[in-house]
């Protein structure tokens, strides 16, 4: 399925969709924590940096920018700085904020995180301040976002909500926006609140309760996958569900039709970091997928590895595009090909990277493959974990004056030769005189190159070096080089 849902996912854009939901401004205070405060029992924390971005529905709205998708954004901040923060990132992201409401009767709900930074690197949440209000909107506010939200309706290919329980989304502004999209024929995706009834999105198309969520509303006496399948059609049938996507972490999610037997649709495992924004990503990519014309499975599908991708980082992080195919191209292993486009590699390095890996990267002609061209590679696999090459292309070659006869072999079948090393990872053709731009698009950990070029000036030293990583000049094998198996051949000269 992995090509299938690559295309998917590279269909994404222009779009349109209808988000209604509790706007969060979450705030990350990082400090280091290295010592204990002489007063009371908890770390003292030295303030390094601030950090603000949007949380709640602005979270599903920034995955959902970052996916392609047009967002029409409908909500309440208050007046407040908070309220103006959340406006001005999500004018940033690109968001209509006309739908936003700003009311005096209630502050922006703002989380705020204190982070502590152990050797100045390893975040760890010290603490969490909520400051929220979470009784209803005024009655006339109330109408105005009602009013707002339903006319966008016609304007949009789906509606999304999400609910943080805040007050915003009550019974009655929930049932008209369904009942509206339903006249409409416009799917309704719903992230539900931590909640024991779900009567307010009674006839949505499909919510995204986690396990926690989902055994809360629907009574269960315990939340492992058999006990979720058994359960699933009956929340389906009570509230007038077209279906379920039960999320369930490590064991990925249960896909429950209206009709049909559930499915449970694994992940693969991940190291997970931070939970934060994980529902919202899993929503914003369902929603994407669906209004690009995918099946539930394949959105089901890409609702794990959005979901997955996000415990990976620190906080409400959007989700890009670039990152999912990555993560497709990467779990797919060897079915993608060693041999890959620039742009599409670049992403995959950095999410490896992410994840540890090491980038080792070198660089040459590989004219007539010999010997040394093999051990300096597997030279190469000892510096890191992940090895490119990147090759010059056939226009690249010629404008080093090599000869007109150079290259002999034409780049498509030097790529092909280097991918069937066991030693080389990745290949990567580029066309300028010089690696530089494509170095400066990889960012590697190591760069290698032969020891012949140590009074010749490495070409992207400064930037591997200005990033952290470092320059590593490898021993030549005597006696042999394409240039010499050349003249041999010339000459007649046999070995």
């Amino acid at each position: 399925m992995t090509p299938e849902l690559i295309q998917l996912v590279e269909s994404f854009g222009g779009q349109r969709i209808l988000l209604v939901g509790d706007l969060i401004l979450d705030r990350y205070v990082y400090g280091d924590a290295e010592r204990i405060s002489p007063e009371a029992p908890v770390p003292v924390l030295r303030k390094r940096l601030e950090e603000e971005r949007v949380g709640g529905a602005g979270s599903v709205a920034a995955n959902l920018c970052e996916l392609g998708i047009k967002v029409i954004c409908c909500g309440a901040v208050g007046l407040d700085d908070a309220g103006s923060r959340v406006r001005a990132l999500l004018d940033a992201q690109g968001v209509r904020t006309r739908g936003i409401l700003s009311v005096g009767d209630r502050a922006t709900t703002t989380k705020t995180r204190y982070v502590g930074l152990a050797q100045h690197r390893h975040r760890q949440q010290i603490i969490r301040v909520d400051d929220e209000v979470t009784h209803p909107l005024a009655e006339e506010d109330a109408r105005r976002l009602e009013k707002l939200a339903t006319a966008a309706i016609p304007d949009v290919a789906a509606v999304c909500i999400e609910d943080y329980d805040k007050g915003l989304l009550t019974d009655e502004l929930c049932q008209k926006i369904i009942r509206a999209a339903g006249q409409a024929g416009k799917p309704v995706l719903i992230d539900p609140a931590r909640l024991n009834d779900y009567g307010k999105y009674r006839g949505a198309t499909i919510l995204t309760p986690n396990r926690q969520e989902f055994q809360m509303a629907a009574g269960c006496p315990g939340n492992g996958l058999d006990m979720i399948r058994r359960h699933v059609a009956k929340l389906i049938d009570k509230y007038d569900l077209q279906g379920l996507v039960v999320t369930l972490d490590r064991d990925g999610a249960i896909l429950a039709l209206r009709g049909r037997d559930p499915m449970h649709i694994p992940t693969r495992p991940r190291a997970v970091y931070d939970n934060t924004g994980a529902g919202d990503a899993v929503l914003a990519m369902l929603a994407a997928a669906c209004v690009a014309g995918a099946t539930w499975e394949q959105a089901t599908c890409l609702t794990n590895i959005a979901g997955g991708l996000e415990v990976e980082k620190f906080g409400c992080v959007p989700i890009r595009k670039e990152e999912v195919i990555a993560d497709l191209r990467l779990s797919s292993g060897a079915a993608s090909g060693k041999i890959r486009k620039r742009e599409d590699l670049a992403a995959e390095l950095k999410l490896r990277k992410s994840r540890g890996d090491t980038i080792v990267f070198t660089n040459g002609c590989y004219d007539l493959i010999h010997v040394g061209h093999v051990r300096f590679l597997e030279q190469c696999r000892h510096l890191g974990t992940v090895v490119v090459v990147g090759l010059n292309s056939d226009g690249s070659v010629k404008a080093q004056n090599k000869g007109g006869e150079r290259p002999v072999v034409p780049h498509d079948q030097r790529a092909e030769v280097l991918a069937a090393l066991g030693c080389v990872d990745y290949v990567v053709l580029f066309d300028e005189p010089t690696p530089k731009e494509i170095i400066e698009a990889l960012s590697p950990d190591v760069l290698v190159k032969g020891e012949d070029w140590a009074t010749r000036g490495v070409v992207g030293r400064e930037h591997v070096e200005a990033n952290g990583g470092r320059v590593v000049l490898i021993p030549l094998v005597e006696g042999v080089s394409t240039t010499s198996i050349i003249e041999r051949i010339r000459s007649g000269n046999r070995p």
